[in-house]
């Protein structure tokens, strides 16, 4: 077997992968993100109860890894052996998707960072001709480098994400010296314009939702681990690390500037607070920060979304083709990452002519990873009442009631909208069944699953783009 097939990951590498996966773009707008909607007392709340229900899906994960540890593909291989095999490959579909997805927007947002400078203002918004370009290029650059291995891919993410850290740390020492208790009081519960704060709460946590896209990222590499242990410390890690940082940044951001203020902000928020405090080289150092962290980004989920429709294609037991279970001879699933790249670049291309239709795609990626996240909280409720055992009654509830409200938080249109993408998923899982002389459905469940979504799907087809014309 080839070297680069042998080498494993360990804690280090995996909980930097949960990290570069969580600190992309956002982080960099959220002190005028949360500001925008709550005032500095709704937005602690939020935080509170968004921390607690992250830290349940991070308890699922862990618990999952550990559990099923003779699964080694992850979210994909828990959803499965819960629910079978039509609903798990929905699992692996919808994030795989929602990954290429994402990448297509670090993409746009890179460029757009880069626009920002007067030696590159061709760039625009990230979406002109000319960024397009470059997009298109750098993808394929990067492509070519996974290609090379993945463990050196995993040796480059750590790296960026190393250096992603350091301008949001220099961020957050420097605001916690120039912080103001006096100016985090201003209008501490928010102003009547910004409604109760029940409603501040509600309209804070639509953006704590976004950013924690990827907490469950170590699991996806179970089969590349040293140790199941390793899966399990890094997603507690990662949790976290990154928790720190986004708690920091959004709410220190209030102790420099005053709510109202903030919430006026252009965004790369973050820039405009540090120059309050250190002048124009501050907001110079974040904004090449942010052209670092998007960077990174786009490789940390290029990888997951490559990995992800690799292990759903591999082995006997596949249920995408299995051209997309292969690895080449860097260990790379070359085919599914070659995929991955070509409907990224489409979708850039589409950035470029359709501006608006890009945007409603960006926001129903996020949509479509909560389906995974929600399957998995039900998969642990699952074993908890066949097994009676309290705690994970509780973890398994808990973690179930968060998922669906992340995706009400996401959206109810956005969640019907994405069973069209769910839908053609079917051609995909009936081949792959063809391909295995397999009869389309295991069981009554999946048939009532497939009838449903195609239902939906139809439905959501006639309500955006027929009856409006």
């Amino acid at each position: 077997m080839n070297t680069q097939v042998r080498k494993k990951l360990g804690i280090l590498p995996l909980t930097l992968m949960v990290v570069g996966s969580i600190v992309g773009s956002g982080i960099f707008s959220l002190p005028q993100n949360m500001a925008e909607g709550a005032g500095a007392g709704a937005i602690l709340i939020a935080w509170v109860i968004t921390l607690f229900g992250m830290l349940m899906l991070t308890r699922i994960f862990q618990y999952l890894s550990i559990r099923f540890y003779k699964i080694n593909d992850g979210l994909y291989g828990y959803v499965r052996a819960g629910f079978g095999d039509y609903i798990g490959f929905n699992a692996a579909w919808g994030y795989w998707i929602s990954a290429w997805m994402s990448c297509t927007s670090y993409l746009v947002i890179l460029f757009s960072a880069l626009g920002s400078f007067d030696c590159f203002s061709y760039f625009g918004n990230g979406t002109t001709f000319p960024a397009v370009i470059g997009a298109l290029i750098f993808l394929w650059i990067v492509n070519s480098f996974v290609l090379k291995g993945i463990y050196h891919a995993f040796l480059l993410n750590c790296l960026v994400t190393l250096a992603k850290i350091v301008p949001i740390g220099l961020f957050i020492v420097c605001i916690i010296l120039a912080f103001k208790v006096d100016t985090f009081k201003t209008d501490f519960w928010g102003t009547p314009q910004l409604g109760s704060i029940v409603d501040q709460i509600k309209n804070t946590m639509l953006y704590t939702v976004w950013v924690y896209l990827g907490i469950e990222s170590a699991t996806v590499y179970a089969s590349r681990a040293k140790s199941i242990l390793s899966i399990s410390r890094a997603t507690f890690f990662g949790f976290a690390i990154t928790s720190l940082l986004l708690i920091c940044v959004s709410v220190l951001s209030l102790g420099i500037v005053p709510q109202q203020e903030l919430a006026e902000m252009k965004n790369p928020s973050m820039a405009l607070v540090i120059e309050h405090v250190v002048g124009n080289w501050g907001a110079t150092f974040i904004n090449i920060g942010l052209i670092v962290s998007v960077s990174g980004g786009l490789l940390s989920w290029l990888l997951l979304a490559a990995e992800m429709l690799f292990l759903s294609g591999q082995g006997d037991d596949h249920t995408v083709p299995s051209c997309f279970g292969k690895l080449n001879k860097k260990g790379t699933p070359a085919n599914a990452l070659y995929l991955t790249s070509t409907l990224i670049s489409i979708l850039i291309i589409l950035a470029h002519f359709y501006q608006s239709g890009y945007n409603t795609l960006i926001q129903l990626s996020t949509s479509m990873v909560l389906i995974p996240y929600l399957l998995s909280a039900l998969f642990v409720l699952k074993l908890a009442i066949n097994r009676g055992k309290a705690y994970l009654i509780f973890l398994g509830s808990t973690g179930s009631i968060y998922g669906v409200w992340l995706i009400y938080a996401g959206g109810v249109s956005y969640l019907l909208l994405s069973m069209i993408l769910y839908g053609i998923g079917l051609v995909f899982y009936l081949y792959a069944r063809k391909q295995r002389a397999l009869p389309a459905f295991s069981f009554l469940h999946d048939k009532i699953y497939a009838i449903t979504i195609i239902i939906l799907a139809i439905t959501a087809i006639i309500y955006f783009y027929v009856l409006p014309n």
